[in-house]
């Protein structure tokens, strides 16, 4: 696929994942997608980019904020917008609602609630890969808060002295819940460079520019597959919404005013189409056009989730460790009071 093509996929991509979670906030307050949910508005060029060079055999991983994630990966809208809603038709059969997503059919294996909490499980995919000696390749999409668990040195130190087939995808959104960056960590200490002082293969890239990014990130991954690994690769890039939610995150003064208008004038969005049309990338024509289908396609995924059935008791018990683990508490709570009553 020669670069032109690549670049109007990634551009669509993009229009798509930002499209689908505008909707998403939107219909929010209709009170059917009863899950916390976290949207990556602002966020959308580095899952396209990085996307883009995914094969359906690789393997992915994600966090919370992982919608864009899971759709760059091939994941179905459908099954994401019937999760959210909490079907049965849903991505988890509507167990795991916004941030417990997967579909094994392309390659995404889940996602946590939980910081930190799929990055060992990435290395462990990574690390049973290359026991089977198989050609997949595992991405793990992790924020910067991530980086200040424990569990991310653990993994990244194994990753490392096991020379695994893992890439690291780390978005720098500069915010933990509302807390800014430089209260967490040395301001003159930057995370890519502190993961390459632990032995990774490590670069940096504005987050927002698909034109300053894409043919590096090519690169990377060609010699990814080539078997240089694992990589580490910080991209700075900027949130729109709160935390958890679907309102903007410039109403209570969480942020200053200076740091809000840089980061919207640099809108990922809106930078990629100023570029890609000055160079004749894409035309107008083609964004009216995807923006039609794209819709047409959000609109007919939350009318199958509405229309599709809740799971039902039985279902929610599927699937479980131990089929039988509501008998054995039976059980076991009815021996404890036999106990009890014996003692007595």
């Amino acid at each position: 696929m020669n670069d032109k093509v690549l670049l109007q996929n990634i551009f669509c991509e993009m229009l798509r994942t930002r499209m689908v979670e505008e909707e998403i906030a939107v219909r929010y307050s209709e009170q059917k997608m009863r899950c916390p949910t976290h949207l990556s508005v602002g966020q959308e060029a580095v899952s396209a980019v990085v996307g883009a060079f995914l094969e359906k055999t690789d393997l992915a991983v994600s966090s919370h904020r992982a919608h864009a994630h899971y759709l760059a990966k091939g994941g179905s809208l459908n099954a994401l917008i019937a999760e959210l809603h909490g079907r049965q038709t849903g991505c988890t059969h509507g167990r795991g609602g916004s941030m417990n997503l997967s579909d094994r059919s392309v390659g995404f294996v889940a996602s946590t609630a939980i910081v930190a909490n799929t990055i060992p499980i990435g290395v462990g995919l990574a690390f049973a890969q290359q026991l089977k000696k198989t050609n997949k390749r595992v991405v793990i999409f992790l924020g910067d808060a991530a980086v200040e668990e424990g569990v991310f040195y653990e993994s990244l130190n194994f990753a490392v002295l096991r020379k695994l087939p893992v890439i690291f995808i780390c978005e720098n959104n500069l915010y933990s819940v509302n807390s800014p960056f430089h209260l967490r960590q040395p301001a003159d200490r930057k995370i890519y460079n502190m993961v390459q002082g632990i032995g990774a293969r490590t670069e940096s890239f504005d987050g927002n520019d698909v034109l300053s990014m894409y043919a590096r990130v090519r690169e990377i991954f060609q010699s990814f597959r080539e078997g240089e690994h694992p990589w580490f690769l910080e991209f700075a890039t900027y949130r729109y919404k709160v935390h958890c939610g679907p309102q903007d995150d410039f109403d209570y003064n969480a942020r200053p005013k200076e740091e809000v208008d840089y980061w919207h004038s640099r809108d990922p969005l809106f930078m990629a189409q100023k570029a890609f049309l000055s160079a004749s990338i894409i035309d107008e024509k083609q964004i009216e056009s995807w923006r039609a289908s794209i819709q047409a396609e959000i609109d007919q995924a939350f009318d199958v989730a509405i229309s599709s059935e809740f799971p039902s008791l039985a279902d929610c018990q599927k699937d479980k460790y131990a089929q039988s683990d509501v008998e054995w508490l039976q059980k076991m709570l009815s021996e404890q009071q036999e106990e009890v009553f014996l003692g007595q």
